[in-house]
Parts: C-alpha cells; structure tokens; sequence
C-alpha cells in the first residue's frame, strides 16, 4: 500500500500533540433489533488491518436475535451491554462512558466501514496531524443493495468559518479523540434528531479543536435514517437544527438555509 500523504494539516485551534504509540481506538456501536444488519458492521470492523480497537456495543433489549448473533462471534475486544435508554443518543453515551481508547468512532448497527484499511489510514492521520479529530467521506447506499451508491457526501478541507455556511462533516466518518469528548461532553438528549449536529457545533466550534481531512470514503450508510423518514422528522430535524446553531453561537436562519442546499451537490454520482 502507497504512503499515505495528508491532504492538510490539521487546521483551527486545539493544542493536541502527535499521538505515540499504536492508536487504541474504541469503535461504539448503539443497536436495537438490528440482526439482520448488524452482521456486516461487525465484519467491516473484525476485517481492519488495524488491530487495536475495542468494540463497545450498547443494545437497547433487543428481542429479535441480535444478542444471540452478538454472542455467537465472541471476541475479548467486543463487550456488550443490553438495558433500557431513552433513545440513541442516550445509548450513544452510555456505550461512550465506557469507552477506554484513544479515539472515538462511532459505528451505527446499519452502516459498515468502507473497507479493511479505515482504521490504518485514519491512526495514521491522528500520528502525522495531532489534530483532535479527523474525518472523511461518507456514501449513502441502498438499503437492499448497499453496492449501489444513492448520495455521495465530500467533505472538504475544515476551516472553522465554514460552520457559518452550514458545513459539517459526517457524523459517522468522524473520528474524536476521547479528550474532547471528556472536555465538551457528550450529546444533549433534549435533541430529539439533532443531538449529532449540536456537539460537532460544540466541539469544533466552541471547543475550537483541531481537525483533519482524510479525502475519501470511510464509511457507508444504508439510506433511511432517522432524520428523513417523514415530514414531520424533516420540521423537527430543521427545527433543531436552528437550535444547535444559535445555541452555539454559531448562525441562524442563514446557514440553515446553506446547511440544507449543500446537499443538492451530494446526489450527483460521478463514476
């Protein structure tokens, strides 16, 4: 495999240092009654040619033989815990507080990482930038084929003014280390949609860290997300939206408006 060259150094405040040593990275996984998905996360995971992870995996009872598909491919880097939450952002945090890494990454029981060198290429990020944070691509696949790709989001380069005009890199190509999370917090649960924009907002813009770009697809998304599944979602998501931003600090009706036509581009596959 070619060296990898960062496409920029991290950029915009923070004070990280270059990480030493081999990244731990605890990959956390919030599910419920996902076994027919849940599979192809973990085997996206199990195949990284990075080794040093641990699989925090927070189940909120599921009853359709998830727990049983978990316990038949045990691994002493994979713990799991079944209870109640209110919700996943809930569960994200409870399954985050359990966490003993480097870096946090999350990995949703419906999407699996894009290939077997994520890991690899994202460590190597972290060592060579310092950087707080860094993130990639993301593609939307099809529910029923995830081979065929429906939205493809870029992120492009990070610079803080661009929160003003709505940017934001994908949540789940998002990779944090554990310290800003102790330092910022986790997510707002009195977001019902929006818990995920509000702590990016909160993190790389309140918390001013340093982040770092890695231009290509770490991660892929089965279309259907919790955002987009009625009218009503879409209100309340823009809604919340508006909240996290002006509750930030960082814009109003403005960059919700650019928020939302920057994903037009995202439709336009190009081979």
């Amino acid at each position: 495999m070619e060296p990898l060259v960062p496409s920029a150094q991290a950029t915009s405040g923070g004070t990280s240092r270059p990480t030493c040593g081999p990244i731990l990275f605890s990959i956390v996984t919030a599910v419920w009654n996902r076994a027919s998905t849940l599979p192809q996360a973990i085997d996206s995971l199990d195949t990284q040619t990075h080794g040093r992870w641990e699989h925090v995996v927070q189940d909120g009872g599921s009853t359709d033989g998830t727990l049983e598909g978990l316990a038949n491919r045990p691994d002493p880097r994979r713990s799991v815990v079944s209870e109640r939450d209110s919700g996943i952002y809930d569960a994200l945090n409870r399954g985050m507080a359990r966490c003993t890494g480097d870096v946090i990454g999350l990995l949703h029981s419906d999407d699996f990482l894009a290939h077997p060198q994520v890991l690899e290429r994202v460590a190597r990020m972290f060592a060579s930038t310092g950087a707080d944070a860094v993130y990639g691509d993301l593609d939307y696949v099809a529910a029923d084929d995830p081979s065929r790709v429906i939205r493809h989001w870029r992120s492009g380069g990070y610079a803080r003014d661009k929160l003003r005009r709505g940017w934001m890199p994908p949540h789940p190509a998002l990779f944090l280390k554990r310290a800003v999370i102790d330092r910022h917090g986790g997510y707002d649960t009195s977001f019902r949609i929006a818990a995920d924009y509000d702590a990016i907002l909160r993190y790389f813009f309140k918390g001013g860290i340093s982040a770092a770009y890695l231009p290509e697809v770490l991660v892929k998304m089965r279309v259907g997300g919790e955002s987009n599944r009625s009218l009503e979602r879409i209100v309340t998501k823009s809604r919340e939206d508006l909240r996290a931003l002006r509750g930030n600090g960082v814009g109003g009706i403005g960059a919700l408006a650019w928020k939302n036509l920057s994903k037009i581009s995202q439709f336009v596959i190009k081979d």
